[in-house]
């Protein structure tokens, strides 16, 4: 990574406003790129774009692909760009742009339109030649995973959603003859799940082709594990320490802490680090690969578990009767340093380290030259003096944030959030007198000012929002991910707006984070 200084914000692309039920990679995420630009911020970070479940709650952080992407995120105008629908069909579909994302509302309007494009591909093959000769292309280059995920979609869909270990054992088992039997005779449902893929990954370049022009970089985040009923899982079973039945022996999760006192159960399931060191961690490597095609920057979320996991037998409600195993992400990291052919320094990669952290997660932080996170809001509490996230204690090589998705708004932590010595002690920290109104800028300010290389400010803070405007909730397993901006909020932030925003560009040239576009 660079040394040098630099500053983001914090926005999922689910959060844009938009007229298709969620933010996409159209014209509203453009928009978002003009306003980094304007305001001198050179990284935007969001959280994984892979794709989401009902089931789950819509959580970016859990889905059936590790490496697939979202198809709520594909730009309805994007379709109509590339001449494989007519402005009539997106128009047709427009949807109100509400503060709340309506996933379902989306996923029926996205199916609807791709299910149109896809007959007008294969109808006017002439009409579509070079499009035809890319989409071939990114099948052969995504071979490693695309073909089981289409497979794995479609054989979920034609077993009533069920999960893998529920389905006929010729399939759940992957009986070669069974599934070359069924590809064979699903080969368009199949195909129609590639060339989906295929449109996300072309409009995702093309967004990260519009940010690298403007000078800034897409920050991606890796969710540390997979879903047990995903494509991952279920094509390469060895990989993951299940039972005998295909079930998770024992699930992940986190002890008790600051968000959770019965800690969290998260319920995926854990590695088998032993099957993975046998090929060189292939499958990490590649996972890595595949999303920093796209990313200049990849955070990892629970790095810690890379090198010890918190193992809950599959039988516990909760992540209380727990226990720590070591994990093999030393050597994971090293063999795709290796195959990427990168110094420690130069990984692309910030840990997320927040909760508890021991000398051995400091150690491999350190030694692979990682920068960990540090959250303002966590700064206040008891002594300040000592406090690691406390700005005079914070490492440059750092990446400080005044609160990330997990975090509630700057103004809801004043208003709520916070203890009243919190507020004290940030009131002092602050040298002036803080508010409801002010609380934001204070903290981004300070943010700002610190030493730390990166920092990052989500845009509820930028925006000043209270606490209904919070992305997410841990431990909670209802009203989270739907957060959305609301149109008029975006227009406010772009440049040739009044207010605060305003001020974001001179912060950031004050405190040496503005870099010039060549």
């Amino acid at each position: 990574m660079s040394s040098s200084r630099r500053s983001g914000v914090l926005l999922h692309i689910s959060s844009l406003p938009g007229g298709w039920g969620v933010g996409d990679f159209g014209s509203g995420a453009k928009r978002f790129v003009d306003f980094l630009q304007g305001a001198g911020f050179t990284i935007w970070q969001g959280l994984p774009l892979t794709p989401v479940l009902p089931v789950f709650g819509n959580s970016p952080y859990s889905s059936p692909s590790a490496f697939a992407g979202n198809p709520l995120f594909i730009s309805p105008e994007g379709l109509c760009e590339e001449g494989l629908v007519s402005m009539n069909d997106i128009t047709a579909r427009v949807l109100p742009s509400a503060r709340e994302a309506d996933f379902a509302a989306a996923e029926l309007c996205r199916r609807g339109l791709l299910s149109l494009a896809w007959e007008n591909f294969n109808a006017q093959p002439e009409s579509f030649a070079e499009l035809r000769r890319d989409f071939e292309c990114f099948r052969a280059e995504e071979s490693r995973w695309l073909r089981d995920y289409a497979l794995f979609s479609v054989l979920k869909e034609k077993n009533g959603g069920r999960c893998w270990t529920e389905w006929p054992r010729e399939f759940s088992a992957r009986v070669t003859e069974a599934l070359a039997a069924f590809a064979a005779e699903n080969g368009d449902g199949i195909a129609f799940v590639e060339f989906t893929q295929f449109i996300f990954f072309r409009q995702l370049a093309a967004l990260a082709s519009y940010c690298a022009e403007r000078g800034v970089t897409l920050m991606g985040d890796l969710p540390i594990y997979v879903a047990w009923d995903s494509a991952d899982v279920w094509s390469a079973p060895a990989l993951f320490d299940l039972d005998t039945d295909g079930a998770p022996r024992c699930v992940a999760g986190v002890p008790p802490d600051y968000f959770s006192p019965t800690g969290q159960r998260w319920g995926n399931p854990l590695y088998n680090w032993e099957a993975m060191r046998a090929d060189g961690f292939a499958w990490w490597r590649g996972r890595l690969s595949h999303s920093l095609k796209y990313c200049g920057l990849m955070r990892v979320d629970h790095f810690r578990g890379l090198c010890a996991y918190w193992e809950i037998p599959a039988s516990e409600p909760t992540a209380q009767n727990g226990c720590w195993r070591p994990a093999l992400g030393r050597e994971m990291l090293e063999a795709f340093r290796a195959e990427r052919g990168l110094s420690a320094e130069e990984l692309p990669l910030i840990a997320e380290d927040l909760g508890i952290i021991t000398d051995d997660v400091r150690a491999l932080m350190e030694d692979f030259s990682l920068p960990g996170m540090k959250v303002l809001m966590f700064a206040f509490g008891g002594d300040v003096a000592e406090n690691p996230y406390a700005p005079h204690n914070i490492r440059p090589r750092s990446a400080v944030y005044t609160g990330t998705h997990d975090n509630d708004t700057a103004v809801g932590w004043w208003r709520g959030s916070s203890t009243v010595r919190e507020r004290i002690n940030f009131a002092a920290y602050a040298g002036q007198e803080v508010t409801r109104e002010n609380v934001s800028r204070v903290m981004a300010h300070m943010a700002l000012a610190s030493v730390a290389e990166i920092a990052v400010l989500p845009a509820q803070d930028i925006l000043g929002l209270d606490g209904s405007c919070r992305m997410n909730r841990p431990a909670e397993a209802a009203g989270n991910w739907d957060w959305r901006l609301l149109p008029a909020e975006l227009d406010s932030l772009l440049p040739g707006s009044h207010g605060f925003p305003e001020k974001l560009r001179s912060l950031n040239i004050l405190y040496g984070r503005f870099k010039e576009v060549n």
